[in-house]
């Protein structure tokens, strides 16, 4: 039997651990709409505590082996600051990409929902973008932050810091790139119109640029 190497290990940890991020994003979102009796903030409530559960699981599950970023914009991050190599990126973010669409029809299947369908939930205007900008400038801010001086912190420091930003912020903390496409194909309680996507991952680039630079120079010797 071939022993896979590092690098496929890792990429098939990134796709999957996405994956399985999105299903329970969109499989405890259709969960807590159908069970909630029309009360928004109940579904909400158990699609935060799902998400946030589930992150902490799957970044200690993953993080040995891939760094478990499941998100492009944090690998970007990695790499600006040094401790990613640049020509690994295309591969992270296709996994990621791959994974949390793959993440998406499972959650559908689950449910027997459509396998993907375009999603009708309109998510735009500055509030948004600015909300957007503030998750993923926070989450980009926790990971190499606690990375430095807890690491052993930071699979709970996300799993709490989304579960937090799911409520202060009024997009519900995306923060993503790759689960805000996934998102788009999911005509549910998770999703967000596919024409109001690329306000969110634009606003989600400059949060992680800006949390990024602002980490560099809180922490010294973090890059």
């Amino acid at each position: 039997m071939t022993v896979p190497s590092p690098r496929a290990r890792s990429l098939v940890a990134e796709g999957l651990g996405t994956a399985l991020l999105l299903a329970a994003v969109v499989g405890s979102g259709i969960m807590g709409e159908r069970l909630s009796g029309g009360n928004t903030a109940l579904a909400l409530l158990a699609n935060t505590a799902a998400t946030g559960a589930a992150l902490m699981a799957l970044i200690l599950t993953f993080g040995p082996i891939s760094g478990a970023h499941f998100n492009p914009v944090v690998t970007l991050s990695e790499a600006w600051r040094g401790n990613f190599q640049w020509s690994e990126v295309p591969g992270y973010v296709s996994a990621q990409i791959g994974g949390a669409l793959l993440g998406v029809a499972v959650a559908h299947l689950m449910f027997e929902e459509p396998l993907y369908s375009l999603a009708r939930h309109a998510r735009h205007g500055p509030a948004q973008l600015l909300s957007e900008f503030v998750a993923t400038f926070g989450l980009v801010t926790v990971i190499a932050s606690c990375a430095r001086h807890r690491a052993s912190a930071v699979p709970f420091a996300v799993g709490a810091y989304i579960a937090a930003a799911y409520w202060f912020t009024a997009s519900t903390s995306f923060a993503n790139p790759a689960v805000t496409l996934a998102r788009a194909v999911s005509d549910t309680f998770v999703g967000i119109r596919p024409a109001d996507a690329p306000g969110f991952i634009g606003a989600q680039i400059l949060g992680a640029a800006a949390g990024t630079l602002v980490v560099r120079w809180l922490v010294p010797g973090n890059r």
